[in-house]
């Protein structure tokens, strides 16, 4: 393929997906209101492990966050049910909540594109804000209560053991950094795109940075590295502020969710639209969401291990996409100094990153396929987290 037909190509795909994502053009508040959301919602949940991981899944990369998302959208849920009622003997597992937030995502998958759902991206962005201020309040009150000799800060398990965590950390740390080149977000911004999607992605970064990884270094402090993937579930008291939690954490991760399926869904609308079987859009849409959700839902419930496939995420789709690719963009774009030696110190660079974090994304893969492989031998398929 030519350089002609490539760029050609490139820009024929971002000229779809502008055309994809229907609704007004707003400001880089509206570009911090949805990244914030998109960022910080799986963030919430990966974040608190002990080595401060975390991240998102790319526009492109059509599938593999929703297979994380269901897992964290029903542990909270259930989380709210067995404190009510602990004596009803597991009557409803976490499978049965999979199917729940299923249902509950399949009746959001009906309106028709991001614009429309502002109001859920609302509503979660108040929640952002309750689920990390309440979250770092109980993780700070839970750390004093409890006796700080039992408190261990290393890693535990063979040398094996510790590398192969390491790797997979790499992949959770790029997941918690990579939803910056969102196309379907960046569509909706005004003009100056670029200005303006940058200001917002800075604005959505600092508010995280300010909230979750100070709650990554509560929880840190307060668990060592015995702190669970899902800050809450090493919390102990007061109970009704850690039930206040996972229900702002439930309606995070709906709009989140949301966020992650669009770049499918747009997919299979332009599908629909080059056949000119919009007559009927209603119906397809409907037809195809409900594929899509049923087979999300099925390998949700199957293999719930959130923590794994979130590193497989940050691994597979947002280390190059987010990292390794955008350097060597910038160097196809030709837009270099026109100065000889600040010319190649920058060629230098671009081609580092791209070096360096395609052997990062290597690795966390490799970590990520290591431990989901422990996890199907300790769990049976189908098991209630």
């Amino acid at each position: 393929m030519s350089p002609a037909t490539a760029s050609g190509g490139a820009q024929k795909d971002q000229d779809e997906i502008v055309g994809a994502a229907e609704g007004g053009k707003g400001t880089w508040r509206h570009a911090a209101f949805h990244v914030a959301t998109t960022i910080a919602t799986p963030a919430a949940y990966a974040l608190s492990l002990g080595l401060l991981v975390c991240v998102i899944l790319p526009a492109s990369g059509v599938g593999w966050q929703q297979h994380c998302d269901p897992d964290c959208g029903q542990q909270q849920p259930q989380a709210v049910y067995k404190h009510y009622y602990a004596t009803d003997h597991g009557a409803m597992t976490l499978q049965h909540f999979i199917l729940l937030f299923g249902a509950l995502e399949l009746l959001l998958s009906q309106l028709p594109d991001i614009h429309s759902l502002r109001w859920v991206n609302a509503t979660c962005t108040a929640s952002t804000i309750g689920f990390a201020g309440t979250a770092i309040g109980v993780t700070i009150y839970d750390g004093y209560r409890i006796n700080r000799n039992d408190v261990g800060y290393s890693l535990q398990g063979s040398t094996a053991t510790k590398v192969f965590r390491g790797f997979n950390a790499l992949g959770t740390i790029a997941f918690s950094f990579g939803d910056a080149m969102l196309p379907e977000i960046q569509s909706t911004v005004r003009e100056p795109a670029t200005t303006n999607m940058y200001k917002g992605v800075s604005t959505a970064y600092t508010l995280i940075v300010m909230s979750y990884w100070t709650l990554a270094f509560s929880g840190y402090w307060a668990f060592g590295s015995g702190v669970q993937p899902y800050i809450l579930s090493s919390l102990t008291v007061p109970r009704w502020a850690i039930v206040m939690a996972n229900i702002f954490a439930v309606v995070q991760i709906t709009g989140c969710f949301q966020i992650y399926c669009r770049p499918t869904y747009a997919h299979f609308e332009e599908r629909i639209q080059a056949k000119n079987m919009m007559h009927r859009a209603w119906l397809w849409r409907l037809m195809y969401t409900s594929a899509y959700m049923a087979t999300i839902t099925l390998v949700a419930a199957a293999m719930p291990f959130f923590g794994d496939f979130v590193s497989v995420c940050g691994a597979v789709g947002f280390t190059p996409l987010d990292f390794v690719l955008p350097a060597l963009a910038f160097l196809k774009a030709g837009k270099l100094p026109k100065n000889l030696g600040l010319r190649r110190t920058v060629k230098a660079l671009c081609c580092a990153g791209a070096v360096l974090f395609s052997v990062i994304g290597v690795l966390a893969c490799i970590g990520a396929i290591r431990a989901i492989a422990l996890d199907v031998k300790t769990y049976k398929f189908f098991h209630d987290m």
